[in-house]
């Protein structure tokens, strides 16, 4: 009889699952997430429930009825409470902030009237409830205190060597128009090895004002110690990196040069220049890779391709500076593809809105996304070993002073 109830349960799992049943899936993710606060509270008291143990720091007092709203609707949980009031879950703010700026945004387009019933059904469906002008602005108020005091807070480490800058756009409604808005990232690796998203920022152009007051902001903060700066070639950005990183480094982006160089030939010519510049980016020191250049110049000089010759010739130096950095570093400080998950995951939220309400919407979105990635790095593992940086600084002052030496 047992086997018949239990035969009888999987086929109604079954059947919800191949049916796409809303609440199927609902109820799995409510059933996880109560785990996962048990959990927690069974490591905050050190033990089980009703577990008898000599490390037990407290004892558990029932529990309190939360309502979770996700995008699968809204879960009821009991959260698990101690008698001394110490247990406080760390699931809830980290689960929700992301998807509270993405519900804003998309309630910000319906009561700012500028989209259609469609939207305002996703979103209740979202929120598990209506919502009015003043819920809109109570919960954008809270969200955006939080997300501020992140964005301004100080930098506690003591050097940030490697440094990455990029952009992305975002269309927001400004004035009754549809506008393109630079989303500007920067992130750096810590004297520990740890990366962390260091500034974002939501502008109207992505111009040397912008970055000048970008950089000023985060050496105000506490950025100092950097030696390379990575990002693409943006005339404002590199007089920005020139002026406040003086003594620092300047890394164009590989990935970035090689697409431009590439939209200057043809289809059938691309694959072969392709592999010249990996050839030249392949090379093991700055001298090496020069050489290169120079061979690959002049036979594409000879093939009568004589601008991609002189662009070479002109901007090739300016992706070598990682040649100038332990060997065991370049494959990461060559590009600004380190960056690529936390755009990726950007361009996946951001499809959902197409076009945000106000700049303010989508700079809580971006925000928001930063925080999760960048909790995720500092909690991770080691991005380099900043101790053969060292080890490499210390080997170059050594070579210095011998050259000194013999020239005496």
């Amino acid at each position: 009889m047992a086997t018949d109830h239990r035969r009888a349960d999987a086929k109604s799992v079954q059947g919800a699952f191949l049916l796409d049943d809303p609440g199927f899936l609902k109820e799995i993710v409510q059933r996880v997430v109560q785990e996962m606060l048990e959990a927690e509270m069974t490591e905050h008291i050190g033990a089980a429930p009703y577990e008898r143990t000599d490390a037990r720091k407290g004892q558990r007092n029932g529990h309190k009825p939360r309502a979770l709203r996700t995008r699968v609707g809204t879960l009821n949980l009991l959260v698990p409470q101690d008698r001394e009031g110490n247990f406080s879950t760390r699931l809830f703010s980290r689960y929700q902030r992301n998807e509270k700026a993405l519900c804003l945004a998309l309630m910000e387009m319906y009561v700012e009237g500028v989209s259609t019933r469609r939207v305002k059904d996703i979103t209740e469906e979202l929120c598990g409830t209506s919502f009015s002008k003043s819920l809109v602005s109570s919960l954008a108020g809270s969200l955006d205190a939080e997300l501020k005091a992140w964005r301004e807070r100080r930098l506690e480490a003591e050097a940030y060597p490697y440094l990455f800058v990029d952009a992305r756009y975002e269309k927001a409604r400004v004035d009754g128009r549809v506008v393109s808005q630079g989303v500007l990232i920067v992130s750096g690796v810590r004297d520990d090895g740890l990366r962390e998203i260091l500034a974002v920022e939501v502008a109207d152009t992505e111009s040397a004002a912008t970055y000048h007051e970008l950089f000023r902001s985060l050496k105000t903060r506490g950025l100092k110690g950097v030696e390379l700066v990575v990002s693409d070639d943006h005339e404002g950005l590199k007089a920005a990196i020139g002026r406040h990183f003086q003594g620092a480094s300047w890394q164009r982006c590989q990935v970035h040069y090689q697409r431009n160089l590439l939209g200057m030939v043809g289809a059938k010519k691309r694959k072969e220049l392709a592999a010249d510049l990996r050839a030249i980016f392949a090379q093991a020191s700055r001298e090496q890779a020069l050489g290169t250049a120079s061979a690959v110049i002049r036979r594409w000089r000879e093939k009568g391709h004589e601008k991609v010759a002189c662009h070479i010739e002109e901007n090739i130096e300016e992706c070598l500076s990682c040649l100038s950095f332990p060997e065991s570093h370049r494959r990461r400080i060559r590009t600004t593809n380190g960056q690529e998950r936390l755009n990726q995951e950007i361009k996946r939220r951001t499809r959902v809105v197409r076009i945000f309400p106000n700049p303010q919407a989508c700079l809580r979105l971006v925000s928001a996304l930063a925080v999760e990635q960048s909790e995720e790095w500092v909690t991770g593992r080691r991005y380099l070993d900043i101790e053969e940086l060292r080890e490499h600084r210390r080997s170059q002052d050594c070579e210095a002073e011998g050259v000194m030496l013999v020239k005496r």
